[in-house]
């Protein structure tokens, strides 16, 4: 059960780390609220996007905040074990056994950061492998039992290669990070600055009472949502997403994961938005928010709900499909600049944003199809 010490915890969480993080990072509350989820439930989260969208530095912000021990590292296709688990330690290999120097190092984080993660080589896939699915390190005789809550990673593209795609399943939580939009680069600059001149703030919440938070998730009861939320997995398959049985089990981690950072015992309706962020590939953003919308619009409005559960002002469907017809006039105009196509690129990406939550199903799907082959169009 989710008790007062527990709320007490969420609520600090919420005040000191969590919204903290969002008026210091503009632009990225989904980001902020995906890390305290992942954590909470166990899971790991991977970040898709290009360069300098702050990924790497909220996660460590993060994890200052909580006095969690962070690790990051850069992959490349050359990167060798002994760069993220640690040396081998020399004195006592002169003595005849193999041990690892891991101070400092990915086995001794509660935090980690991996950037660039399809670069993982065969050398380290299979480690990286069990960090993710037991939180173990071995290295011949030697078995190191991690302390790591979760493991986040970054890539500004999705894995090819069917080794690949077995680490990238490990991810059970997948975030859409983009650069921000050009209204909020006055307010970035600011925020910015002054980020760059701050120290890292510190709360009252440690990393043991996350640990302890998710120690709750086990016990929240899903007993009124399980039906509508096989219905919702049956759904999302039918989007082509892959989603198989042992995944949709551990997606429900996440709802309940969002339960507890909502301060409930009980999993409800408004908790299924986590379904939002278990897309495959990247055309499947936009069909899946689609969907979700579909689920949440009729528990608009609820209390106790989680800040990615709610729904915007009910959008205007023909209003979005007079722009789309004026993006399409737009894109046919083969003399356009680079820079007139990507501010084209950039108003289609928020028409799609916006179809997802157009509240007929029927033309929700035929506004997200439209906006999709657009952006295919404008590469």
């Amino acid at each position: 059960m989710v008790g007062s010490g527990d709320k007490d915890t969420v609520g600090r969480l919420g005040r000191e780390v969590i919204d903290a993080l969002k008026r210091r990072f503009v632009g990225r509350d989904e980001v902020v609220d995906l890390i305290a989820l992942a954590v909470v439930a166990g899971e790991h989260l991977f970040l898709h996007g290009p360069p300098g969208t702050a990924k790497s530095a909220l996660i460590r912000r993060f994890a200052t905040a909580v006095q969690g021990r962070y690790f990051e590292y850069l992959l490349t296709r050359f990167s060798e074990p002994n760069e993220v688990f640690g040396p081998i330690d020399l004195v006592r290999l002169r003595e005849g056994t193999v041990a690892t120097v891991t101070a400092g190092m990915l086995p001794e984080a509660e935090f980690v950061f991996l950037d660039e993660l399809f670069n993982a080589n065969s050398a380290i896939l299979n480690n990286l492998l069990s960090v993710l699915n037991e939180r173990v390190y071995r290295r011949g005789a030697e078995v190191h039992r991690l302390p790591v809550l979760s493991v986040f990673a970054a890539s500004n593209h999705l894995a090819e290669d069917q080794a690949l795609r077995a680490l990238f399943d490990r991810f059970l939580i997948r975030c859409h990070v983009e650069d921000l939009r050009r209204e909020a680069m006055p307010r970035l600059l600011t925020a910015g600055w002054e980020l760059e001149a701050a120290g890292a703030d510190a709360s009252s919440v440690t990393a043991a009472d996350l640990r302890e938070l998710g120690g709750r998730v086990a016990e929240v009861d899903l007993s009124s949502i399980l039906d509508r939320y096989a219905d919702a997995v049956l759904k999302v398959r039918d989007l082509g997403i892959a989603m198989s049985d042992r995944r949709a089990v551990k997606v429900l981690k996440l709802v309940a994961a969002s339960a507890v950072l909502c301060g409930r015992s009980t999993a409800g309706p408004t908790d299924l938005w986590v379904l939002r962020y278990v897309w495959d590939r990247e055309e499947q953003i936009a069909p899946l928010a689609g969907l979700v919308a579909g689920l949440l619009e009729p528990h608009a409005g609820e209390p106790d709900a989680h800040p990615l559960a709610a729904t915007p002002t009910r959008v205007d469907g023909e209003e979005v499909a007079r722009q789309v017809d004026a993006a399409e006039a737009e894109a046919k105009d083969g003399k356009a600049s680079l820079a007139a196509v990507a501010r084209l690129r950039e108003r289609v990406a928020d028409l799609a944003d916006r179809a997802a939550w157009v509240p007929d199903e029927a033309a929700r799907a035929h506004l997200l199809g439209r906006t999709e082959q657009l952006l295919r169009r404008l590469g």
